[in-house]
């Protein structure tokens, strides 16, 4: 008897293919040919790198099985880093970037491809990523959210072609998430504690502008203010039945006045007295 039984295994899928290849392959079909094999050639050394293996390239899609989950996470945000370095600034038209996703689950085996909803899966997290970025299933996330230095925003349960509805996360890197400028929810919520503390430590808008206009006043002025300011709270904390602060302040502000006035004088005659001299 011939043993037919389906071989299985446990095992990481990572299935990657490139954004808008058809728009791309109409452009330019020679270049962006070219650019696939450079960018398939990364990823093969990458994912041979990271323990891993290439199971399949048909058409632009890349797909690729791991033992460790940690390893395929590790090399997918290595690919999307990779290609993105590679050609950081291309023209519109030509831009190649590759969406990733990943998943955890039973595949069924036949040689060396893979086969079943374990790989589906993986297929239907890439085509919700967004270009450069990387999107992965709950049984990813459970294995590494706390074993990798990366962020992940939960996407929720995502409806799927032909699967189960799954929970998803987005990989963020480096702060951003890829193809996106959001924040990961740990760097957000530090920052914005930031901004806070730094509100309360910070002087109201009322203070600061007279605080700016205490400084553009002369010299004399300016002492005379503050310390009048300071008589007066002074006569307001020992009881305001009796007021005498403003002859202080009054003769403090003479005072300041006049010596302003005088500092400007001389500078005024000497204008005045030039032509005399030249007479």
């Amino acid at each position: 008897m011939t043993d037919d039984k389906v071989k299985r295994r446990l095992t990481t899928v990572l299935c990657a293919d490139v954004h808008g290849y058809s728009r791309l392959m109409e452009a330019d079909e020679a270049g962006t040919l070219r650019t696939l094999r450079r960018s398939r050639t990364a990823i093969a050394g990458l994912v041979e790198r990271h323990d891993g293996r290439i199971v399949n390239t048909w058409g632009d899609a890349v797909i690729a099985e791991f033992a460790s989950v940690v390893e395929a996470v590790q090399c997918a945000v290595e690919i999307q880093q990779e290609i993105s370095n590679r050609d950081p600034d291309p023209p519109q038209a030509h831009r190649m970037r590759f969406r990733i996703g990943i998943n955890l689950g039973d595949v069924m085996v036949d040689g060396s491809d893979i086969y079943g909803d374990g790989v589906n899966i993986a297929a239907r997290l890439q085509e919700l990523a967004e270009p450069g970025g990387v999107v992965i299933s709950g049984s990813v996330y459970d294995h590494v959210h706390n074993k990798l230095a990366l962020g992940f925003d939960s996407l929720g349960q995502q409806p799927m072609k032909n699967v189960a509805p799954v929970t998803s996360y987005r990989v963020t890197m480096g702060g951003q998430a890829a193809g996106r400028g959001s924040l990961p929810v740990n760097e957000s919520r530090s920052e914005a504690g930031a901004q806070r503390t730094s509100d309360r430590h910070e002087p109201s808008t009322w203070m600061r502008s007279a605080l700016d206009r205490l400084a553009n006043l002369p010299r004399p002025i300016a002492a005379a203010l503050t310390i009048s300011v300071f008589l007066i709270l002074i006569n307001v904390f020992t009881g305001l039945h009796r007021i005498w602060f403003h002859w202080p302040v009054a003769a403090l502000l003479f005072l300041s006045i006049l010596r302003t006035v005088q500092r400007r004088r001389p500078v005024s005659d000497t204008k005045e007295e030039r032509p005399t001299n030249r007479e």
